[in-house]
């Protein structure tokens, strides 16, 4: 059971003027779970790795286990990550190890995406666009 998916998430993710991934510990279930919920077609996902191949150094560290992997996943792309465990040193790290742009914007876990969280992404991405 999802009780806090808000169904209206869905046409604002997919308006937003990217592509959207999932990057979460659903992995593919978010494709079979949740994007049908929210009217989202299916999309791709950040394959994390076997925890086991993990030795604890990102956490030793601050990391969030998730950041290593993404800045891989996006390959000197920009990208946006939002999330509720993101700290400063993600960022911290992101901007040393990424060469490009990156926003990783925390969220509240207990409130989810709100109106000013989609103001940032959107904001952030028509900085992404170069004028013709």
């Amino acid at each position: 059971m999802l009780p806090r998916l808000d169904p209206a998430h869905g046409p604002r993710l997919a308006a937003l003027p990217c592509e959207v991934v999932w990057a979460t510990t659903w992995t593919t279930d978010a494709n079979d779970c949740i994007a049908p919920r929210l009217g989202l077609p299916e999309l791709a996902v950040v394959a994390w790795p076997d925890p086991s191949d993990e030795d604890g150094r990102d956490e030793r560290h601050g990391l969030h286990w998730k950041t290593r992997t993404l800045v891989g996943w996006a390959a000197g792309r920009p990208f946006a990550w939002v999330d509720d465990e993101i700290s400063d040193a993600d960022g911290a790290w992101v901007s040393v190890h990424h060469p490009g742009r990156a926003l990783l914007h925390r969220v509240d876990a207990r409130a989810g995406l709100r109106d000013g969280d989609y103001r940032v992404l959107e904001e952030w991405l028509r900085g992404l666009r170069v004028p013709a």
